[in-house]
């Protein structure tokens, strides 16, 4: 019987310790009526297409040249020709293969 009753003033306890320290009410004075409406989400009518475009577009940029920064002067060219260029002439500044070893 006593820890039945000691549960019961416990839990009575908590919800108006909870009440005190969240108080609910003052929230809800904050949210004045009509709330804005909320905009629906951008949804993909066909995901494969895009994931085509998507696909199409990067396959473009890494078989094509053009423009990174065109007022720095930094260009993009095909990936199989900078793969060719860097195996022919390496990275400026980078360790030759097997240079520091014993």
């Amino acid at each position: 019987m006593a820890v039945g009753l000691g549960v019961g003033v416990a839990v009575v306890a908590l919800a108006v310790l909870a009440d005190v320290l969240f108080p609910q009410r003052a929230l809800d004075m904050l949210l004045r009526a009509p709330l804005p409406p909320m905009t629906s989400p951008a949804l993909q009518s066909d995901p494969p297409a895009d994931m085509a475009a998507f696909r199409a577009a990067d396959l473009a940029r890494l078989t094509g040249f053009g423009w990174v920064d065109r007022k720095g002067g930094v260009a993009h060219v095909p990936i199989d020709q900078a793969m060719r260029q860097v195996a022919r002439d390496g990275i400026p500044g980078w360790p030759a293969a097997g240079a520091g070893r014993p």
